[in-house]
């Protein structure tokens, strides 16, 4: 008995440090999707097609796990299609549409915004009531928001991108509810979350299709070199990379460091997706920030970090011994772990009422 208990809390040390592993993977990954399309978007590709080649090409590669998880079309075709539309499709579309207009790391820190209004949705949709902890958040948040865009400068940056951004933050907040919406089902499983990845993927392309007109596309721009960090890759290299290590990789990563790591946990690593976008747009884009956009964007990230670590306030009637307040359960009870782009659920091993991480 005392060896198993050995054996069971190593176990779940390893389990841990392997979900830590997993989740720096999965925000690496998840980082230099911006970094990689921004020289195909200045080359003259239009921001939707590379979106639509990100989607499609992901989509394509997790065929597989759609096959094996077909039974979810029938079982929840709402959650499939509301997580593409809005979870995929529109994350991406407005993310990528922004960071055309204003430099990488401002958009995707104002997409971290999204943490933030999730608790406008808890709190003035669902109707229930928010921690101080939680409004702390959304202070830093704000705040932070307000020095990462200048507007004491009268918003020295393209006013449409800024909105393009604050629409993938919308859409951000669209799936951490629809994340939640997912963890129970009628028979009390949840749906698998590879595979509502894979379907997602798969609706999120059929929408973009019809969006962007990949038709259009000028492929033989995908033949051309293109400029970054002093290098010159073929284009379609960079294709490459955004479709199998900043969509699938990453999200392959994410879901398997939410099964080892407690929801929160995980989604806090994953809001280091910021730092190494911002970074690696330093260092391949020149795209300085200034010390004040520096100071505002640690302030976005704490703010993520309080809003999702914040639990909802107790009801009257749960009494002081049980609820969600005393777990230190996310608000809404469905953090993440991007966004910019896409954004992973959580396991289906909580059980209904649990969180179901990004």
């Amino acid at each position: 008995m005392y060896d198993a208990d050995i054996i069971a809390r190593m176990q779940q040390s390893f389990d841990r440090r392997a979900g830590l592993g997993l989740a720096l993977a999965s925000a690496l990954a998840f980082g230099g999707s911006g970094v990689a399309a921004k020289p195909l978007i200045e080359q003259g590709m239009d921001s939707l097609h590379v979106v639509w080649l990100r989607i499609a090409g992901a989509a394509l590669v997790l065929l597989p796990l759609a096959w094996r998880h077909r039974a979810l079309v029938r079982e929840r075709p709402a959650l499939l299609a509301g997580f593409g539309v809005l979870a995929v499709a529109g994350v991406q579309a407005f993310y990528f549409a922004a960071i055309a207009r204003i430099p990488v790391g401002v958009g995707l820190l104002i997409e971290f915004f999204g943490p933030a209004l999730v608790l406008g949705w808890v709190r003035f949709v669902q109707r229930r009531p928010v921690t101080r902890q939680a409004a702390v958040g959304v202070l830093f948040a704000v705040t932070g928001l307000a020095c990462v865009v200048e507007v004491w400068a009268g918003l020295g940056f393209d006013a449409l991108g800024l909105l393009l951004a604050f629409g993938a933050a919308c859409c951000q907040c669209a799936y951490f509810v629809l994340a939640g919406h997912g963890t129970d089902s009628a028979d009390g499983t949840a749906p698998h979350p590879l595979g509502v990845i894979a379907y997602g993927l798969i609706v999120g392309a059929v929408v973009l299709t019809a969006v962007s007109r990949p038709w259009n596309l000028r492929w033989s721009l995908l033949g051309e070199r293109a400029e970054l960090g002093g290098m010159r890759p073929p284009a379609w290299t960079l294709i490459v990379w955004i479709v199998l290590v900043t969509t699938v990789l990453a999200y392959l990563f994410g879901v398997l460091a939410v099964r080892r790591l407690s929801p929160p946990v995980a989604g806090v690593v994953a809001c280091l997706e910021a730092v190494v976008a911002t970074v690696l747009a330093w260092v391949l884009l020149a795209e300085h920030l200034g010390a004040a956009q520096l100071v505002g964007g640690a302030l976005v990230l704490i703010g993520a970090f309080t809003a999702q670590l914040a639990s909802p306030s107790p009801s009257p009637s749960s009494g002081t011994g049980s609820g969600s307040g005393e777990r230190g359960e996310p608000v809404a009870g469905n953090m993440p772990g991007p966004r910019g782009g896409g954004e992973d659920l959580a396991a289906d091993a909580p059980p209904p009422g649990q969180p179901a991480g990004r």
